[in-house]
């Protein structure tokens, strides 16, 4: 199976970056928009076998790496708080 390792990874990050923005709705819409945001951003890492993964595992954990993917994530974060497609927008 081939599995783009920088989504899973984002996916992450989104989970534990989402709580500090309360402002943002959080929907599935709104979620999926932020993580389709980042990852069009974010350069692919795809793998298909164990050691492949194991060692891409690896190299995303790195500081850099991950302060990338953070920062693709909270500013598709903001730009979707911004300007909701779900029709939050308006209704506070």
């Amino acid at each position: 199976m081939i599995r783009n390792l920088v989504e899973d990874h984002a996916r992450e990050c989104y989970s534990g970056i989402v709580r500090r923005f309360p402002d943002f709705c959080g929907c599935e819409l709104c979620q999926a928009d932020v993580m389709v945001y980042a990852l069009n951003r974010l350069p692919s890492r795809y793998v298909s076998t164990a050691k492949g993964k194991a060692v891409t595992d690896m190299l995303l954990e790195k500081e850099q790496q991950r302060a990338t993917i953070d920062v693709a994530i909270i500013d598709g974060i903001r730009r979707v708080t911004q300007s909701p497609r779900c029709g939050r927008a308006g209704a506070e």
